[in-house]
């Protein structure tokens, strides 16, 4: 019984990665700003609406991860270790992924063009700032389930702006022209300094 289901879930998990294939090759070529859903559609072979039934903005082709980012945190937290803290667990989880040079986090010299695009779209950029605001808010809805003495709206706010920044400064460096090699060891080094200093400041005071 549970066979048919499981295709669907793989046909459905197919025309997903389709749509966002497509579009995301369209966006490249031709600017974000620039393409139509309609076109999108039509490079699928899918129709308007179903692009609409998976990805209910434009945006959401674009920035298709978002989704496996939240299952990640959710992941992370909900998973950890026995006496491990949320903060260490999201460190962790998240140097795997610099390391791994993985989209979700990690660096490499072919997202260079990903950032171009968002760069280039004042569309795209609104989109990403509201990412953070529902990334920050899972977040603080984890850190609070998750029982530690943590301020969680406060928290998931500094973490997320920790991460943000060491992250920014990373691609503009290399949007200026440096390699990821020439970065990466900045990176990760910003990464542990920044929830090092997110440590220090949630201590217990002695």
């Amino acid at each position: 019984m549970d066979r048919p289901s499981s295709l669907r879930e793989r046909k459905k998990a197919q025309t997903r990665q389709r749509i966002s294939d497509h579009g995301s090759m369209l966006f490249y070529e031709r600017g974000f700003d620039n393409v139509t859903i309609g076109e999108i559609a039509e490079a699928a072979d899918v129709s308007k609406v179903t692009v609409f039934n998976y990805f209910p903005r434009k945006e959401d082709i674009f920035f298709d991860r978002i989704p496996e980012l939240v299952d990640l945190l959710t992941t992370t937290v909900r998973e950890r270790e026995a006496g491990q803290s949320v903060l260490e667990a999201i460190r962790r989880m998240l140097l795997r992924h610099v390391e791994a040079g993985h989209p979700l986090g990690g660096v490499d010299d072919r997202y260079m063009h990903f950032w171009r695009v968002v760069i280039a779209s004042p569309a795209l950029r609104a989109r990403a700032r509201e990412i953070i605001e529902e990334v920050e808010a899972v977040l603080a809805e984890l850190i609070a389930e998750s029982g530690e003495d943590l301020p969680a709206p406060l928290a998931a706010a500094m973490l997320v702006a920790a991460y943000r920044a060491t992250y920014q400064e990373t691609a503009r460096r290399m949007l200026a022209g440096q390699s990821s090699a020439e970065v990466l060891d900045d990176y990760v080094a910003g990464v542990h300094a920044a929830f090092d200093a997110l440590e220090r400041a949630f201590a217990t005071p002695a």
